[in-house]
Formats: structure tokens, C-alpha cells, sequence
């Protein structure tokens, strides 16, 4: 018997092959984000008015909760989403720790988001319908956007 994706032979009891598309960490943005916030805003604290130091503070506000965006680099690898016959291995965001894992069975549905984005998100936005969850993958977490197309296909009917 063929396959009908390849065209070659099938092996009686082959497993499909499991497909693994690692996310990218964003270490370079949160570092500009902690110098911008913590140089800047340390000067604008320093040597502006009223309403300057209150901008200083938000950029010094800024930069701390880039620090802790880049520490959290540093502490957990950037994630992956895995998927083979009978389970999907979903992070829960970039850096975010253990994946959560979910039946295959129970993935609903995936599609992308296009024009629907907030505007601090990079399009397009996967969208993977696990049970009662929905998890969202920018494009900015992957490398290029056909990492996103093999996820989507791979979840895809067959």
C-alpha cells in the first residue's frame, strides 16, 4: 500500500514521524528594552520635571519587567511544540516552563489569525483548540512562518 502524502511504500506498523518546531526566545528586544528603560529612564528621572520623571519611571518600570523576561530566558528553554500520533506537547508561552500535554485526539481545531490581532502582536497568530483552552502562537515566536504552516498541517485532517 502507498501513502498518499509521499507516494512511497508504507511499513506495516511505521509510526508517523513526530514532529518538533521549537519556539525563539526574544533575549535581544528584552536587552535593549532593560538598557532603554534603565539608561533612559534613570536620566529622565534625573533631569527633567515632573512629568519627566513620571515618563522616567515608566521606563524604568519598563526595563525591570524586562529584566525579569530576560532572566526567565536564561532559567527555562525556549519550548517546543511537539506532536505525534497520540499526544501534543504545547507550551504555554515562550520561556513559560513544562509544556502542557493534551491528547490528540482532544486538539479541536487550528487555524491562523490574520487580521483580528491586537496590535501588539505580530500576524499571524496560530491558534490550537485544545479541549477547553485555546493556546495563541505569534509569528514573532517562531522563526519563520513556515514553522507555524507545519504545525497547522500536522494538526490538520488526515
Amino acid at each position: 500500500m502507498t501513502s498518499p502524502k509521499t507516494g512511497k511504500p508504507e511499513l506495516v506498523g511505521a509510526t508517523p514521524e513526530r514532529i518538533t518546531v521549537e519556539l525563539q526566545h526574544a533575549r535581544g528586544r528584552h536587552l535593549r528594552w532593560v538598557l532603554i528603560g534603565g539608561i533612559v529612564g534613570a536620566l529622565f528621572i534625573h533631569s527633567l520635571g515632573t512629568l519627566g520623571k513620571g515618563l522616567g519611571i515608566v521606563l524604568v518600570l519598563l526595563g525591570a519587567w524586562s529584566v525579569f523576561q530576560l532572566v526567565r530566558t536564561f532559567l527555562h528553554p525556549a519550548g517546543a511544540v511537539v506532536i505525534d500520533d497520540a499526544t501534543v506537547e504545547l507550551p504555554r508561552g515562550v520561556c513559560r516552563g513544562v509544556p502542557s500535554k493534551v491528547d490528540r485526539a482532544a486538539v479541536t481545531s487550528a487555524y491562523f489569525l490574520r487580521r483580528a490581532v491586537p496590535w501588539t502582536q505580530a500576524a499571524p497568530v496560530l491558534v490550537i483548540e485544545a479541549g477547553e483552552r485555546a493556546f495563541l502562537y505569534p509569528r514573532d515566536w517562531f522563526a519563520s512562518e513556515a514553522d507555524q504552516r507545519r504545525i497547522l498541517d500536522a494538526l490538520g485532517p488526515t
